[in-house]
């Protein structure tokens, strides 16, 4: 198993989320491209309701997860940690340079086109859940995400995987597609549903939710 307390690469977690954000939360990205590709890592856990160190904030500013070093090499952002394994294993970015800069590109689309649609409901319906304005802001959000999720359905067209083979591209949408596991939304597009229980379907994804998941201790 890559989950190794001696390994020199480092991925920061949290130990201690809501029950709603277990199994979500951003190192799983990080963790299931390691599984890919059999690498060892060490988490490193802090609190997610407590304020961070300094010396944390000077590796990852704005104080979330995942945080990532690899020797004295440190990163942050889910997505540059990924582009990172990447360069270093085909089995995460292909090394043809169409497939490849078509992976680099649908991930910096899922970063940047989808999850903050899909995020917007998830901010409705979980953090201002009750809220009296969250009613009449829902159908908006709703349109909005089935557009964007209409026009990333398009993009992947019959195929198996964004990028050709498997690869970064598909861990980052499939881990932001889950954000709104909590609705029926991505049902709605059938190769994005099929897409999303592909990628949860592989072992490495699979291993890397059991090892998120055992890291939580019980909320206080």
């Amino acid at each position: 198993m890559p989950v190794n307390e001696a390994a020199k690469t480092l991925v920061t977690a949290f130990d201690n989320v809501p029950p709603f954000a277990r199994g979500y939360v951003r190192d799983l990205r990080v963790r299931w491209a390691l599984e890919e590709i059999g690498r060892d890592y060490c988490p490193q856990y802090f609190d997610a309701m407590q304020p961070k160190p300094d010396e944390y904030r000077d590796w990852q500013p704005y104080a979330q997860v995942p945080a990532f070093a690899d020797g004295d090499l440190r990163l942050f952002e889910s997505g540059a940690i990924l582009l990172y394994l990447g360069e270093q294993d085909e089995r995460l970015l292909p090394r043809d340079p169409a497939q490849r800069w078509a992976a680099a590109s649908w991930l910096i689309a899922a970063l940047n086109s989808v999850e903050p649609i899909l995020m917007q409901i998830v901010n409705l319906d979980v953090f201002q859940a009750g809220q009296p304005w969250t009613r009449e802001a829902r159908p908006s959000a709703l349109e909005l995400a089935r557009a964007r999720l209409a026009s990333t359905a398009r993009g992947l067209g019959d195929r198996e995987w964004f990028a050709g083979p498997f690869s970064i591209a598909d861990i980052m949408m499939v881990t932001v597609l889950r954000n709104v596991d909590h609705t029926d939304l991505v049902a709605e597009f059938p190769t994005l549903s099929a897409l999303k229980a592909r990628g949860e379907a592989r072992p490495a994804f699979q291993r890397a939710l059991a090892d998120q998941c055992a890291g939580y201790r019980e909320p206080a």
